[in-house]
C-alpha cells in the first residue's frame, strides 16, 4: 500500500510526520544531535540497511533538517549535520524520551537518562505552559481555526 503525503495538510503535526515521521528518520536526526555524523557511525548505531539510510538521510537533507558538510580532509566521506531546524527537534525527541520513560520501562529497567551537559542533573519534565506561565494538561488545549 502506497503511502498518502500529508506535506499539504491543515494540521502542522500532520505536516510533521510527513516529514519525521517513521522511526529510523527520528532515529537518525537522535544520533545526530548526540554527535553522530558520518554514514557509517548511523549505520553502525542503527542497525539499518545502506538503502533505507541512504533515503532517511536524503529526505532529511531534503527538508532541511540535515545538511551535507564536505570534510576538505576527507573528501569522500561528507557529515550529515543538524540544522537549526534540525536542532529545533531536540525538545521533541525530548518529549518522547520521558515520554518512554515514564510509560514503557518498568522502575529499574532504564539504563540512559536525558541530563544537563552543565550540571549532570537529569532533565526536569517537558511541560505545557499557557503564555501567562500556567501549566496546561490536555483538557486545557484546543486546536482552533484561525480563518
Amino acid at each position: 500500500m502506497k503511502r498518502t503525503s500529508t506535506a499539504n495538510a491543515d494540521c502542522a503535526v500532520a505536516r510533521s510526520l510527513d516529514v519525521i515521521g517513521d522511526w529510523w528518520s527520528l532515529l537518525i536526526v537522535r544520533d545526530a544531535l548526540a554527535g553522530l555524523s558520518r554514514f557509517g557511525e548511523f549505520e553502525r548505531s542503527l542497525g539499518l540497511a545502506k538503502n533505507i539510510l541512504s533515503a532517511r538521510l536524503r529526505k532529511l537533507v531534503a527538508a532541511g533538517i540535515l545538511e551535507v558538510v564536505t570534510d576538505p580532509e576527507r573528501d569522500r566521506f561528507p557529515r550529515y549535520v543538524p540544522t537549526a531546524k534540525g536542532k529545533g527537534l531536540q525538545t521533541v525527541l525530548a518529549a518522547l524520551w520521558q515520554w518512554g520513560e515514564a510509560e514503557l520501562f518498568t522502575p529499574g529497567e532504564m539504563v540512559r537518562e536525558l541530563v544537563d551537559r552543565e550540571t549532570g542533573e537529569k532533565l526536569a519534565p517537558i511541560e505545557m505552559h499557557a503564555a501567562d506561565g500556567r501549566l496546561l494538561g490536555p483538557e486545557d488545549v484546543e486546536v482552533r481555526a484561525i480563518r
